[in-house]
């Protein structure tokens, strides 16, 4: 998987999905659904993968607007539009019931997908997931203010900005060959635009729709965190695991929001003992 290469493809209502699985399954073992968040793709799960894969059959796939899906004008990529497509693949794949991890945006995405439109999950993973309000930076919400004027930036002010943006992400420090993969897919024509575009559609009254329901929430669910997160604090953590009822708190040590890159070999373990 070092080339993370997604193979399969999608035609979802919000655009052509990129998708690919890893893994056969042992008996017993749920099939495992990966989502990624904002402003990342897949690529972030390419080791949590990999280690998951030796007991599950794993899915990974890049949301509408984002690394190797398609990207254009008037897509609707909002966290609403991104439930539904996750409902549609879920069809697709045929899982009436796979557990389901989830990071940052993509937390929205599953609950809103099992809260508002009967998703059934055998078991649910959050790692440092955008659900709870407030949240956006100053800078995420000024940059959607103006998406129109940003998405006119010269290409190597873009790509410094989102160079600069991406590599907050990490507490340690993203690897350079790591965060040219990362930025790569927003500094196309196409790409550039759609960077803009997600930010100036992802509104918080898409998890002001879901926060009052999460004691409803009755399937084992573990919430994962970044205690060095310095996009959604650490705080958020305790809050959400104490609004999910039996909810297990795990905070990962010397880890940011990209808990993946950061400690993937914990997050992997902590991961596969929930998994069992």
């Amino acid at each position: 998987m070092t080339q993370w290469l997604l193979d399969r493809e999608f035609h979802s209502s919000s655009g052509t999905v990129r998708w690919a699985s890893f893994g056969t399954g042992a008996a017993g073992a749920p099939p495992v659904v990966l989502l990624h968040g904002t402003p990342f793709s897949s690529y972030v799960w390419r080791r949590i993968a990999r280690g998951l894969a030796a007991r599950h059959q794993v899915f990974v796939w890049d949301m509408p607007g984002y690394g190797a899906s398609a990207m254009h004008a008037g897509q609707d990529v909002s966290l609403a539009a991104q439930a539904v497509v996750f409902g549609e693949l879920l069809a697709h794949w045929e899982l009436p019931a796979p557990a389901v991890v989830a990071h940052d945006f993509g937390g929205c995405v599953a609950l809103r997908a099992h809260l508002l439109h009967g998703a059934r999950y055998d078991r649910l993973a959050l790692v440092d997931p955008v659900a709870l309000a407030h949240w956006g930076s100053p800078a995420y919400r000024l940059l959607g203010a103006h998406s129109e004027v940003f998405a006119q930036l010269p290409p190597a002010l873009h790509r410094a900005l989102v160079r600069e943006y991406l590599a907050s992400a990490s507490h340690p420090g993203l690897p350079p060959a790591v965060l040219d993969r990362l930025v790569e897919p927003w500094c196309t024509a196409e790409g550039q635009a759609a960077f803009y575009r997600q930010i100036a559609q992802n509104d918080q009254r898409m998890t002001d729709e879901v926060q009052g329901r999460y004691g409803e929430l009755t399937l084992p669910t573990l919430v994962c965190w970044g205690a060095q997160d310095s996009w959604i604090p650490a705080a958020k953590g305790h809050e959400l695991a104490a609004a999910i009822p039996g909810a297990r708190l795990r905070l990962i040590e010397g880890a940011g929001h990209l808990v993946q890159e950061d400690a993937p070999d914990r997050l992997t373990a902590e991961l596969s003992d929930f998994l069992r």
